[in-house]
């Protein structure tokens, strides 16, 4: 697991905040100007959202995006790993190899702690605007 996101994690969250608050259907050019992001960039970070069912598209005259998910239900996790891919690859912290069950590297154990520890937060961490975590 890496330690830092891709820009696209930070759109895609400004980009479904602002349809939740929008409430219906909003073009693409809409989208990007509210959240900052260019018009075509926007359909790439967009694609994994709606692979996941949180998002609708549209194409055409009156397309666009509408939300369709409840983010108070998604997870900062589950946002990451729509975007981003799975956060458990069973690499090694100090190689970019599998970490090997019979010769565990010297940080393999607290490594995965401080890794579940996080992503424990990160699952508590409520798509819904504003910096609060759910119990």
């Amino acid at each position: 697991m890496r330690l830092e996101l891709s820009s696209r994690t930070d759109v895609a969250l400004r980009a479904l905040r602002y349809l939740d608050d929008a409430g219906e259907r909003r073009s693409n050019a809409d989208v990007a100007a509210a959240i900052g992001a260019s018009p075509q960039y926007l359909p790439q970070v967009m694609a994994p959202l709606v692979r996941s069912g949180w998002v609708r598209s549209a194409r055409g005259p009156g397309g666009g995006y509408r939300l369709h998910a409840d983010l108070g239900r998604l997870t900062l996790r589950q946002l990451i790993e729509a975007v981003e891919g799975p956060t458990e690859d069973g690499r090694c912290v100090l190689e970019d190899a599998l970490c090997p069950q019979y010769e565990q590297c010297a940080l393999h154990v607290p490594w995965q702690r401080a890794r579940a520890a996080l992503l424990a937060e990160l699952e508590r961490a409520s798509l819904r605007a504003g910096p609060e975590v759910t119990p």
